[in-house]
């Protein structure tokens, strides 16, 4: 027989929207707080700049307010743990949306962001539909994909500017989560048991399946290296030089999986 299909993952909604909040929060001073020359610095991204980079972290909440001022999908078309390996057939359209944000008065611009977001998501029930790019989504899930961008990108900006931007713990966790089921979703499996403490522990690919005792093949890491891993920031070989992931057994090694987000 198959083995039972594992139950979803689920989230503290409160938690989750106290996080969202909390890591937009952090973007915000520290973005507000930058001399404009800082804005023209380059970044990982392309070539985007750093105003780039700033403008669409408000497109993280930006896209909240506007699907809740839309109408609610009649079904549900995405479930969250599909919506990391989604987001790269929308790579050429983000580009074009976050170039298209007037960001010469960022302190504004985060301020009317956060200010429309509070308004519609207060009251909002989590299982509105809302109409994202990839479908009809529940609003509790689409806030756990906010998690992913506020500190994914959050990492990018500490990355061009050199600042400390401080990563709020639900927000990591959420993303670290997410990121990690989205692994296992990828590879099914059993033979790997992937460690990121203390927030996620999943299995993945093919092989025997471990039932109990020290698993043959396990990969072990921080959230923040997991994170860069699975969103292609980082390399698989050059975690392991820098000494930021241990694995161990002759399937533990998840290069050829990597990244899991699009």
């Amino acid at each position: 027989m198959p083995p039972a299909k594992k139950r979803p993952r689920r989230y503290d909604s409160a938690k989750t929207r106290a996080a969202v909040l909390a890591q937009f929060g952090h973007v915000r001073e520290a973005v507000t707080a930058l001399p404009p020359e800082r804005l023209d610095g380059p970044t990982r991204l392309g070539e985007w700049t750093v105003r780039d980079l700033a403008g669409h972290l408000t497109m993280v909440l930006g896209s909240v307010s506007r699907y809740l001022g839309e109408p609610e999908p009649a079904a549900q078309e995405l479930a969250l743990v599909d919506w990391p390996a989604a987001t790269a057939s929308a790579a050429a359209r983000i580009d074009e949306d976050t170039r298209a944000i007037d960001t010469a008065d960022l302190p504004g611009l985060y301020a009317r962001t956060q200010e429309l977001y509070e308004e519609r998501i207060a009251g909002a029930d989590d299982e509105r539909l809302v109409p994202t790019r990839f479908g009809g989504m529940r609003l509790a899930d689409f806030l756990v994909t906010r998690t992913v961008e506020l500190v994914v990108h959050t990492d990018d900006l500490n990355e061009a500017t050199g600042l400390s931007v401080p990563y709020d713990r639900q927000a990591l966790a959420a993303c670290a989560r997410l990121l990690a089921d989205a692994l296992a979703v990828k590879a099914p499996g059993g033979a790997v048991e992937v460690r990121v403490p203390p927030h996620a522990v999943v299995q993945c690919g093919a092989g025997p399946r471990h039932t109990r005792g020290t698993p043959p093949n396990v990969v072990e890491t921080d959230a923040l290296t997991w994170i860069r891993l699975a969103t292609g920031r980082t390399t698989w070989a050059r975690a392991r030089d820098e000494g930021k992931v241990a694995a161990s057994g002759e399937r533990a090694d998840l290069s050829g999986l990597l990244p899991v987000l699009g």
